[in-house]
């Protein structure tokens, strides 16, 4: 039913993570082959390629759905449907910027204070372009292929680059100056495939199931036993997504309640519980949040 394309480079190994959790296991020959295949009766072809052609590819109508990332849909003004944001990248689940970066010893703040002629190096021409333009400065913009933070200031006097936390461009000498785009990955179809009503319906089916995985991520389901004295000390401190959960137990020896935290918050949380009386406590593993 639906052509597929997934991103190769540094997005690949996340998103082929991803696709393996929610179920949709992404098979191929050898992790250098661009054709692939999900078993899945939504999905009729798989291709895996680089992410700067993807949204081209997809508005074209090569493709029913891509992943890609927001910088590459604006560089290449390609006209596609969203179908929204999937909050993970190579390394974490932050977005990323798009930034214009001096040297860290130029007396410049900002681009407005660029000179007319400035040398920019970047890998996205047209984003950069705009925004020069936009900001009322004539720039002298190279393609790069690569390695950009390396390229100021002995080539070019600027650079516009793709950061997560700016480490990268501070350990290159460069400062931020500005922010073009905060960019997430992104899931998004061909115009005329998201009007046909049996696509539309596979491709919500399929962000479902790649939402509940992004959703479930980070986070544990907690059960435990407490006696009816100590019942409300326990949901007071609890946190939940919407509710706990709470069931008599046999006998009416108290409460069995079980409910959803963040991961990062379970080992000060358990020892409060049991201060609170508590007991029986269990943490389990989540695959998928599905609301």
């Amino acid at each position: 039913m639906l052509k597929l394309v997934l991103p190769k480079g540094s997005l690949e190994k996340a998103t082929l993570q991803l696709f393996g959790e929610a179920d949709l296991t992404v098979s191929r020959s050898s992790q250098v082959d661009y054709r692939a295949t999900i078993n899945d009766p939504r999905v009729d072809d798989v291709r895996i390629l680089r992410p700067q052609e993807i949204p081209g590819y997809v508005a074209e109508g090569l493709f029913d759905i891509g992943i890609a990332g927001r910088d590459w849909i604006e560089e290449t003004s390609s006209d596609v449907v969203s179908l929204g944001q999937m909050k993970y990248s190579k390394a974490t689940a932050r977005p990323v910027r798009i930034v214009v970066a001096v040297p860290a010893a130029s007396n410049y703040e900002s681009i407005s204070e660029l000179p007319d002629g400035v040398k920019v190096s970047s890998e996205y021409p047209e984003l950069t372009r705009r925004h020069f333009l936009a900001a009322g400065v004539q720039a002298d913009i190279r393609l790069s292929y690569g390695a950009t933070e390396a390229k100021a200031p002995d080539i070019v006097d600027a650079v516009v680059d793709l950061t997560e936390t700016g480490s990268a461009l501070k350990a290159a000498g460069l400062k931020i100056i500005d922010e073009i785009l905060t960019s997430y990955t992104e899931l998004f179809a061909n115009r005329k495939s998201y009007e046909d009503p049996i696509k539309r319906k596979a491709m919500e089916q399929i962000k479902t199931l790649l939402d509940g995985v992004l959703d479930a991520r980070g986070r544990v389901l907690m059960k435990l036993n407490v006696a009816r004295e100590n019942l409300d000390g326990v949901i007071k401190v609890l946190p939940s997504m919407k509710s706990p959960t709470v069931n008599e137990l046999w006998g009416g020896g108290g409460f069995a309640v079980e409910t959803v935290v963040n991961k990062a918050d379970i080992n000060l949380l358990i020892p409060e519980l049991l201060e609170l009386g508590a007991t029986d406590v269990i943490e389990l593993p989540i695959s998928k949040i599905v609301p």
